[in-house]
């Protein structure tokens, strides 16, 4: 089967059949281009859907992602981008593969088709001019035979007439013998040029034809043959990348399958541990006994005690307990640990009232008239250093030991600062071994380098370490205080009938450096636990320095106290103490000691002198006389 023997005579039909396999391969090529382009776009949306979601570094949402199920999310986010990565491989593939080795060949292509036609083209132009020959001779021919005849028959003609001469009749004859010779010679040029037409003719069709349709047969199946290795590359480009992705799909579902429901909510309770126990049952509050009311007031004191209603100050700022009760803030100027005070022992000692242990009856207010009070007069809050703490903490500047967290995260961020502080130890322990080891390197081969080069640098080092060594001690020395606070109460819970305020182990008046109330509860300081919308102005002219209560009067302990629960302070029976707040009612009077300690003693206990003109802190003690 030959392009040359059977289609001899199709040079032009040929000629459009190779255009057209050129056109098909140029598609094709066109096709493979736009392929990739889909590829390039569809790993560079896979990519940017991937950064789309990856979490923004040293934000919360890079918190978010220590669960299971989080963790799963961002390595199938991880997956994802090398999956991208395998499409881009492809388009890579496919355009030095397919499309440049495409785009050459045709080129080529275009090169020998041009060349092979043009060949044609002469064999059928040589051809066509051996006809245009061969009949020219023929027509040659043709006249002269013509002439000749005519030429004959002339020459019979005169010479069957008398009339004519002798010599007209000579000069016709040699004039049809001249004619009879040209006929010949024609004949024989026209034979001689059909014999060389024929075999130019036969020499064209059977061999120079058959020749260049061979070559381009030949072309065209090898065009046939590339566009098929082509499209078989396109598959194999695909199948090259399929174990590839297989892998990140196997990895996606790996991490499907390490998500664990305990283990997130087992992290939930560790991220959200506050350490504290639940509060305790709320204990009566008989205001019956230690006052006497009128019909109104008792009607308050019920409404109180059953927690029906409850008056509301301080409208610009709000508070939130822990866990769950929201009360006002400066209710804590009116309120006093609430449990009840413990009754007065059974009998005096030597040095108490000669009268005996009778606790001292002093006039006391309505509580109405203290709400009344209270509403009409501006409160001052005594514990505003707490307040500028927890509103700088909302602009993210926390406390060094981390003292506005519940004891549990604090525990938690304590260990993470000591864990820091310690590999930054051993760094510059690192650092100081590779200096003194050069040190010794250039004492032993001075011509390496001076060894008092590194002395500097060995000094500074050394400082860092002790200044890293301090810094230890001292997250340590509030890792062991937590952790001493951590272990659970033996002593059941109690909840204060006012706001829980903060304060240190040596009184309630230190607010700001310690996070429990008096009974043990904790209260938040961030910006969930007070949310002050008030101007810049008020707290300027207002609470600018935290001065201590002014004290109000003295006051001589009638029997010991040994004050165990928090919020209280111990006494000792004689002992002259300043008066800061007095019995509001509900059996506690607040008393201090000296400008670090105070705190809240039961009533019956002390003897209260009030002075009303009293309003030094530092004003000394006088002999109370008995």
């Amino acid at each position: 089967m030959s392009w040359g023997t059977e289609l001899w005579d199709q040079f032009d039909n040929l000629e459009k059949h190779t255009q057209w396999g050129i056109d098909v391969l140029e598609k094709y090529i066109k096709f493979v281009k736009e392929r990739t382009e889909i590829e390039l776009s569809y790993a560079k949306q896979l990519r940017n859907l991937s950064k789309k979601y990856q979490p923004k570094k040293n934000s919360k949402e890079e918190e978010e992602y220590r669960y299971t199920s989080t963790r799963a999310f961002l390595a199938t986010l991880n997956e994802m981008n090398d999956y991208a990565g395998q499409h881009e491989v492809i388009s890579e593939n496919m355009t030095s593969l397919i499309t440049a080795e495409l785009t050459r060949y045709v080129q080529e292509l275009k090169q020998e088709r041009k060349s092979y036609f043009h060949d044609g083209r002469k064999a059928q132009q040589h051809i066509e001019t051996c006809w245009k020959q061969l009949e020219a001779s023929k027509r040659r021919f043709e006249r002269d035979c013509k002439e000749a005849d005519r030429a004959q028959q002339y020459f019979e003609k005169m010479d069957a007439d008398i009339n004519v001469t002798k010599a007209d009749v000579e000069k016709a004859r040699q004039q049809a013998q001249l004619r009879h010779q040209m006929a010949e010679d024609s004949k024989a040029e026209y034979s001689s040029t059909l014999q060389k037409f024929n075999s130019e003719q036969h020499e064209h069709y059977y061999t120079h034809i058959p020749n260049i349709f061979q070559k381009i047969q030949e072309m065209e199946e090898r065009r046939i043959v590339r566009i098929g290795e082509s499209m078989k590359t396109f598959a194999e480009v695909d199948r090259q990348v399929i174990p590839i992705i297989g892998k990140c799909l196997d990895e996606i579902t790996k991490a499907a399958e390490s998500v664990d429901h305990k283990n997130d909510s087992q992290m939930v309770i560790e991220a959200f541990k506050s350490g504290f126990e639940p509060p305790g049952d709320v204990d009566f509050e008989d205001f019956t006994q230690p006052m006497k009311r009128t019909v109104s007031e008792s009607s308050l004191s019920n409404s109180r005690g059953d927690g029906k209603s409850e008056p509301k100050f301080g409208s610009k700022s709000k508070g939130k307990l822990w866990p769950f009760i929201k009360k006002n803030k400066l209710m804590s100027l009116l309120t006093s640990p609430h449990q009840p005070p413990p009754p007065p022992p059974a009998s005096a000692s030597p040095s108490a009232v000669p009268n005996g242990p009778q606790s001292p009856k002093q006039q006391k207010e309505p509580l109405s008239h203290r709400f009344n009070e209270f509403m009409t007069s501006k409160p001052k809050i005594h514990c505003f250093r707490s307040l500028k703490r927890g509103l700088s903490l909302k602009l993210g500047a926390g406390p060094e030991d981390f003292s506005n967290l519940p004891p549990e995260q604090r525990r938690k961020k304590l260990q993470q600062k000591v864990d820091e502080l310690n590999r930054d130890i051993q760094k510059e322990m690192d650092s100081r071994d590779a200096l003194t080891k050069m040190k010794d390197v250039y004492i032993k081969n001075p011509q390496m380098g001076d060894a008092a080069s590194v002395d500097h640098r060995l000094a500074e080092l050394g400082q860092n370490i002790e200044k890293l060594r301090l810094e230890v001690q001292k997250f340590e020395g509030w890792l062991a205080e937590v952790e001493g606070r951590l272990p659970a109460r033996t002593e059941q819970p109690r909840r204060q009938s006012g706001v829980y305020e903060a304060q240190n182990p040596s009184g309630v008046n230190s607010c700001a450096q310690d996070r429990e109330s008096p009974d043990g509860s904790y209260t938040e300081e961030q910006s969930q636990e007070t949310e002050m919308k008030v101007p810049a102005t008020d707290f300027d002219d207002e609470f600018d320095d935290e001065e201590p209560l002014p004290t109000i009067g003295t006051c001589k302990a009638l029997y010991t106290f040994e004050g165990q629960n928090e919020g209280t302070i111990s006494v000792a029976e004689g002992e002259l103490l300043y008066v800061i707040e007095e019995d509001k009612g509900d059996g506690w009077t607040r008393i201090r000691r000296n400008e670090d300690e105070e705190g809240y003693v039961p009533t019956s206990y002390v003897e209260v002198y009030l002075d009303k003109n009293a309003k030094d802190v530092h004003k000394p003690l006088q002999k109370i006389s008995e």
